[in-house]
């Protein structure tokens, strides 16, 4: 027994130093499940994306709001730094049903700008619980994240100069379009370049604002994104009569407010709080005031009456994505 304790005690001498780094690399892993098993036992605060948003916002009384910086009417800056926007103010009201629901004395919203290329991987992250801005729903980006019921419907199209002799896609040959960087947008012109073989430059900008700069420098003959959008940046052009709006959409959408996955009590507080607000004509109300009343920064009015697919939506929300896959 005595010679046989001493093999066992010999054995690590002459153990390769893969061996050895294995060994380590093993020991590692072991403490990290035990401090986080002692995490579990003791109650202390986890990553954000280890729990359930509700609990996190009633432990801390924050909600994390992830908005865009010129997604006009939707989510944007106004002449003083502010939030503002249609989508903005839906997201205020669903942090009123948060608060109600939780039975909290006060919520403090945090506010993260949010971009089209980083959108999805700060809700993923725990960084973003809510993200309300011009986000659009499909089967795609459904695989990454949850959406709520949908709240707006648009159709992408294109935005040129007056003069520009652009009336539609068909006119795109040998011409450069600009499109912001990770939009839905981005992605169906390159399918549509690649299918209908038509000579088209792609340029990519970081936000809708630059892409709307580099349309009206002169550095691109056409700007595509979502009509309504496209209207926004109209609104704060220097001389918005001569940019237009052109077009059959060579699709339509639905845009949501994104949270993360699997965490079906957040998601369903949310659906229920946007459901009323959508049926109870209170959205009407903030659609009007974004798309056919004077808006910041310059006091023009959008003249944007609904859709009749959004009323639609409005009288049946749906947590689809659009169109079905």
């Amino acid at each position: 027994m005595i010679a046989h304790s001493l093999t066992l005690t010999a054995c690590p001498r002459r153990r390769s130093p893969r061996v050895v780094a294995l060994l380590r690399a093993l020991g590692a892993v072991l403490v990290l499940e035990l401090l986080f098993a002692l995490v579990l036992a003791l109650g202390l605060p986890q990553p954000a994306h280890a729990q359930d948003t509700l609990t996190r916002i009633a432990e801390t009384g924050t909600l994390r709001l992830g908005h865009r910086e010129s997604s006009v009417p939707f989510s944007y800056y106004d002449t003083r730094h502010q939030v503002v926007g249609y989508s903005h103010d839906l997201a205020l009201r669903l942090a009123d049903v948060i608060k109600a629901e939780l039975k909290l004395p006060a919520l403090t919203l945090k506010l993260v700008p949010v971009t089209s290329q980083n959108r999805i991987p700060l809700v993923q992250n725990g960084t973003v619980d809510l993200e309300c801005g011009s986000t659009t729903h499909n089967a795609e980006r459904a695989r990454q994240v949850a959406f709520s019921v949908s709240f707006f419907v648009v159709g992408t199209r294109l935005m040129v100069r007056r003069d520009a002799g652009i009336q539609g896609f068909d006119d795109l040959h040998r011409r450069r379009v600009v499109v912001t960087a990770g939009s839905t947008s981005e992605k169906q012109l390159r399918l549509w370049r690649e299918r209908s073989k038509v000579d088209v430059e792609i340029i990519t900008a970081r936000e809708h604002g630059v892409s709307f700069r580099v349309l009206e420098s002169g550095q691109a003959d056409a700007f595509m994104l979502d009509d309504a959008l496209l209207y926004g940046e109209r609104a704060k052009a220097t001389r918005p009569d001569d940019w237009v709006v052109v077009g059959q959409p060579m699709a339509q959408e639905v845009y949501g407010c994104m949270m993360r996955r699997d965490d079906a009590a957040f998601k369903r507080v949310i659906d229920q709080g946007l459901t009323r607000l959508l049926q109870s004509g209170e959205a009407l109300k903030l659609y009007q005031r974004w798309f056919q009343r004077p808006i910041p920064p310059k006091g023009l009015n959008l003249n944007w009456p609904p859709s009749e697919a959004l009323l639609q939506l409005y009288r049946t929300p749906s947590d689809r994505p659009w169109p079905a896959p």
